[in-house]
C-alpha cells in the first residue's frame, strides 16, 4: 500500500498544482523513490490511494498498472484509506509505505519482511533514532522494549514503513481515521512491535526537506 492521498499543505506553492507524491526530489517524483523500494523488496500487488489531484497520481502510475483506491468525496486518513483499499489488496497482512520520505540504506521493506512474525505481531513498524533522521520536527514517537514491543514515548521516530494485520480496521466506525488508533489498540494488547532500521531516512514534508533529502542521497 502506497499512501499518496494527502494534500501536502506544508509544501506551499509546490503542491498548488500537483500532489505531493509527484514533487521531484533528485530529479524524480517522490512516489518513484518509494516504488524503487517496493520493486526491490519483491512486492507485486501494489495499490496507491489518491484524493488530492488524484487524476495526476493515476496518470503517473498507469504505465505500471498500479491499482488506485480513489478517496471521494472525502479524504479518509491512513486508517480509513487502508480499509477502503482492502478489496484491492486482498486478504492477509499489508506492507505499507508513505510516499513523502526518501531512504538511504538497506531496503526498508525487506528489513520488515525479514522480521515479521504473524504469530506474535499485529503490526511491525520501522523506526530510526534521531541521529539517522533528517527533516523531522518534534520529538520521537515510540519506545522500543527489549522484547521488540513498542509503546508511546521515547525518541525513536516512525519512518512511515510498516507491516500490519488489517482485522482491527473493522472495529472503528468512523469512515476517516488515523492508523494511530489501531496501533494504540495493538499496543494495549502487547501486539505492536518495532524494529530499528540501520539506514538514514529523510522526511520530505516541506521544501526544506527536499534539499535535505538531496544532500543525503548525494552523500558518499
Amino acid at each position: 500500500m502506497l499512501f499518496a492521498a494527502g494534500f501536502g499543505t506544508r509544501m506551499g506553492a509546490l503542491t498548488a498544482t500537483r500532489p505531493k507524491p509527484l514533487v521531484p526530489v533528485a530529479g524524480r517524483a517522490l512516489i518513484d523513490h518509494a516504488l524503487d523500494i517496493v520493486d526491490t523488496a519483491g512486492l507485486k500487488r501494489i495499490v496507491a490511494n489518491a484524493h488530492y489531484r488524484a487524476d495526476m497520481i493515476a496518470a503517473h502510475l498507469a504505465p505500471r498498472g498500479i491499482a488506485i483506491s480513489h478517496e471521494t468525496p472525502d479524504i479518509l486518513d491512513t486508517g480509513g484509506g487502508l480499509r477502503a483499499a482492502l478489496p484491492m489488496l486482498g486478504a492477509g497482512p499489508v506492507v505499507a509505505i508513505n510516499t513523502d520520505a526518501v531512504w538511504r540504506g538497506p531496503n526498508p521493506l525487506r528489513a520488515l519482511l525479514d522480521e515479521w512474525n504473524p504469530h506474535e505481531m499485529d503490526a511491525l513498524l520501522l523506526c530510526v533514532p534521531p541521529a539517522r533522521a533528517r527533516g523531522h520536527a518534534g520529538t520521537g514517537d515510540f519506545h522500543l522494549a527489549p522484547d521488540g514491543r513498542l509503546n508511546r514515548g521515547g525518541d525513536l521516530i516512525y519512518t512511515g514503513a510498516q507491516i500490519l494485520r488489517t482485522e482491527r480496521l473493522a472495529d472503528i466506525a468512523d469512515p476517516a481515521f488515523s492508523l494511530n488508533r489501531v496501533w494504540d489498540a495493538m499496543a494495549a494488547d502487547g501486539r505492536l512491535f518495532g524494529t530499528v532500521w540501520p539506514g538514514t531516512w529523510c522526511d520530505v514534508g516541506t521544501p526544506e526537506g527536499i534539499a535535505l533529502a538531496e544532500r543525503m542521497l548525494a552523500d558518499v
